[in-house]
């Protein structure tokens, strides 16, 4: 018998036993495939983190947690971050030596992050619109490509802010955003949020809001007293909960703007030497702020998930080595019950060295089957490693 026959007789059992084959080919599979997984992760967690904050220069924040802030500023993510004030942005800009971004994202709609910011933010990240038109007046956001897909989202729509708490005692309400426009796909974390001007996420903040004109209203329970100019009202005054062009001039800001508040300031120096500047003057600043350099807290990020790596990894081989041990038991005991059956193929005059070449084709058709499983696992985690990697850092 040539080997296309022992190729043939290996196939036959193999497909007889479906079942036990599959389980032992997932096992050697999976087994061999997690440390390729997690490997190709770290790599391409690597990747996404450096280069989005290579392209950050500088964060400007609250005191506390410098990678909360970097988080904050470049992910939206919205744990643990303090709010700086205005003022102590302008201070910044006015220092002459960079460019500023504001960035408030506290707040969410439908599970999405909320960004307050300005239009130069969309020229730094590179966004443009791939659909509609960008933010014009308050109460208008834009939408990344993947939550548009994900809520069918285009220019037209609407999307309601989620409040922060079940019940809110200020009594700040959902605002109603107008969907102006759709960004065309960025593969960032820009594809999952909503960006809205930063005196829209102040409004949704409860320091704007806009009500029915008091001064010319004539419906009663509404005021309380008119007097030297100044009206007192009711709770049964209408608050608006949707900016519309009728609407528009009856919001209005209450308070200092200085104070208004944003969770970060990307800024952007003018040269190397700017940036060396900045750094020494916030070493130790008396308002309270924190300039870090996102790349850094990146790189002490990604170098604790890395010794965790390690470690994860040492297990996986340990893992490994005990599947390919038990895998090989099981061939041994496999050819060792089909004793008879060997006999018979050395009985009818098949040569010892074609049953041999028998359990070799075995051998390597559940290898290949696992192999197959190893590479469609490696090319699933490169088709979405890069979109898991930016869903769990939201």
């Amino acid at each position: 018998m040539n080997a296309a026959g022992s190729l043939h007789l290996a196939w036959r059992y193999i497909a007889r036993h479906r079942a036990r084959t599959l389980l032992l080919a997932l096992a050697l599979g999976l087994t061999l495939a997690l440390p390729l997984a997690v490997r190709s992760l770290m790599e391409i967690a690597q990747r996404e983190y450096r280069a989005r904050a290579r392209a950050t220069p500088l964060v400007l924040g609250a005191k506390g947690s410098a990678l909360e802030l970097t988080l904050n500023a470049l992910y939206f993510r919205r744990r643990g971050v303090e709010a700086i004030q205005m003022k102590q942005m302008e201070t910044l800009r006015d220092s002459g030596l960079t460019k500023v971004i504001p960035i408030y994202a506290r707040y969410h709609a439908q599970e999405a992050p909320v960004v307050g910011t300005s239009l130069d933010y969309f020229a730094f990240r590179g966004l443009h619109i791939a659909e509609g038109r960008m933010i014009t007046r308050l109460g208008d956001c834009v939408v990344g490509a993947r939550l548009a897909r994900r809520h069918g989202l285009r220019p037209g729509s609407t999307l309601s802010t989620s409040p922060e708490q079940v019940f809110d005692i200020a009594g700040v309400y959902p605002v109603k955003l107008r969907v102006t426009g759709v960004l065309a796909e960025s593969h960032s974390a820009d594809d999952e949020a909503a960006f809205v001007d930063v005196k829209t996420a102040w409004l949704i903040e409860g320091i704007a809001h806009g009500h029915d004109d008091v001064v010319k209203s004539t419906e009663t329970g509404t005021v309380l007293e008119r007097k030297d100019g100044n009206v007192a009202t009711t709770n049964a005054v209408r608050m608006f909960t949707e900016v519309t062009a009728e609407n528009l001039d009856n919001f209005h800001f209450h308070g200092d703007p200085g104070a208004y508040s944003l969770t970060a300031v990307i800024a952007l120096p003018h040269d190397a030497k700017a940036q060396a500047i900045l750094l020494g003057r916030y070493q130790d600043p008396s308002d309270g702020t924190l300039l870090v350099r996102p790349v850094e807290q990146m790189d002490a990020l990604l170098a604790s998930i890395f010794q965790a790596e390690r470690l994860t990894l040492l297990l996986l081989v340990t893992l490994g080595t005990a599947v390919l041990i038990i895998a090989t038991l099981v061939f041994a005991l496999s050819f060792k019950m089909r004793r008879r059956e060997f006999d018979t193929l050395d009985e009818i005059g098949v040569a010892s060295g074609t049953v041999v070449l028998v359990k070799l084709f075995e051998v390597l058709l559940v290898g290949i089957a696992a192999g197959w499983i190893v590479l469609s696992i490696w090319w699933l985690v490169q088709r979405m490693g890069a979109a898991l990697v930016r869903m769990l850092l939201q």
